[in-house]
């Protein structure tokens, strides 16, 4: 069920993306710098390209930007989480070892199954 929402909800936004592509057709022209300052540095850098493709470059520019923005403010999270696992596994191997010499196991299958890992 949930698959065919997720078809049907993609199938909503391929139409609508189609459709604003279609009635954006018009080209509109890039300019690097403001004609001033074009004139100024001698520089004259225009691009003609399709409506449809500014906003599309704008959608995905602005996925990338917030893509980024947010595997950096994760990141310390990220290295928190990688530490605790670590201590955990470490913590986890010391007290096994502390069981298999203070206590021993009592039945051969326990043992096996309680073997620390490191």
């Amino acid at each position: 069920m949930i698959r065919l929402i997720r078809y049907l909800f993609l199938l909503v936004l391929a139409l609508v993306l189609v459709t604003l592509a279609m009635s954006n057709r018009d080209l509109v022209t890039l300019q690097l710098l403001p004609a001033e300052a074009e004139t100024y540095l001698g520089m004259n850098w225009r691009l003609q390209v399709p409506l449809f493709l500014v906003i599309f470059a704008g959608m995905g520019l602005g996925l990338l930007i917030g893509f980024v923005w947010e595997y950096l403010r994760e990141m310390r999270f990220r290295s928190t989480a990688r530490k605790a696992t670590k201590k955990a596994a470490n913590l986890e191997r010391e007290l096994g070892r502390l069981k298999a010499k203070t206590q021993g196991p009592k039945d051969d299958v326990l043992a096996l199954l309680e073997k620390p890992r490191g």
